[in-house]
């Protein structure tokens, strides 16, 4: 094998879905990309959380980096549910899927032969969509960082803790009532906040805002896609499941049992892992969060 001296190089992309969104993406890879053993080695697409890759710190904004630095590179992907696409009404959780197909797609066209899919928080559910709906055997190894068991009924159980205003069954009557019969094709919509929905009073940090066309397919009580539990056994390769011991939105119990009906389906090639000093996000403790993800990397990536 030639000698090659490892120089990171990033490249902002722009990539167009099958219905005409368009991806930004950041790619980050050995600049000597023309060498095929470098398209040999480990690349992760990594799905952001609720922010996106270019406002969230943590795992969206650190991992890239803190991966290239051990011999492996990345694809971070906004979907449309980024950078307030909830608030703009054009964040349909559904949609999602098309933002993965066309990511991984481009990968696939550029000659990565490892290619492994990080979700990370509401991006374990973007992930999990696409997994139980795509066929995804060329795919080496799924990461879902906290992963919730169940979205909507999270949100209810956090509504209902916090006392939010409006209350979920008042959210899920307006929906109804405003989007018809037919949700996904409506043309009526509004912005709403819920107040106290995240934790006590009403500052910023304890409220949160969609549509409600946005609301009723990521929370609403028929929102069967991130519904994880429902849809968990169609993944078909090794997965590991992250979740930060401190984690406040997503309970301990939530990643074991989803592990429990992967396995319960024939798929034993499933860990799960506790993060130790680190709550939601699990980057807030890097060295033993890369050393998960590594670990996984090296052990089912195909030479």
């Amino acid at each position: 094998m030639d000698r090659i001296q490892h120089y990171e190089d990033q490249e902002l992309l722009r990539l167009v879905t099958s219905d005409g969104f368009v991806v930004t993406a950041l790619l980050i890879t050995d600049e000597n990309l023309e060498n095929k053993e470098v398209r040999k080695t480990p690349i992760l697409l990594q799905i952001h959380g609720l922010l996106g890759h270019f406002l969230a710190h943590g795992t969206p904004r650190m991992l890239p980096h803190a991966l290239f630095k051990k011999g492996f590179g990345s694809l971070s992907i906004n979907t449309r549910l980024a950078t307030a696409g909830q608030i703009l009404g054009r964040g349909i959780f559904d949609d999602t899927i098309h933002d993965i197909d066309v990511a991984v797609a481009f990968l696939e066209q550029e000659g990565f032969s490892n290619i492994f899919i990080l979700g990370y928080s509401l991006g374990a559910d973007m992930l999990l969509n696409w997994l139980s709906n795509r066929p995804h055997d060329n795919i080496r190894g799924i990461f879902f960082e906290g992963p919730h068991y169940s979205l909507p009924k999270s949100c209810e159980k956090k509504y209902t803790k916090w006392g939010s205003n409006p209350s979920y069954e008042e959210i899920c009557a307006r929906a109804v009532e405003l989007l018809g019969d037919d949700p996904y094709n409506s043309e009526n919509d509004e912005t709403f906040v819920i107040y106290q929905s995240r934790g006590p009073g009403r500052k910023p940090g304890s409220s949160e805002i969609f549509t409600y066309k946005t609301w009723w397919f990521m929370a609403g009580p028929k929102a069967y896609r991130v519904m994880a539990h429902k849809h968990i056994e169609k993944v078909k390769v090794p997965i590991l499941f992250l979740r930060g011991e401190s984690d406040f939105l997503v309970e301990a119990w939530e990643p074991e049992a989803l592990a429990e009906l992967v396995r319960k389906a024939g798929n034993t090639q499933v860990r799960v892992k506790s993060i130790p000093n680190a709550r939601h996000d699990c980057m807030e403790n890097p060295q033993q969060m890369i050393k998960e993800i590594t670990g996984l990397l090296r052990e089912y990536s195909v030479q």
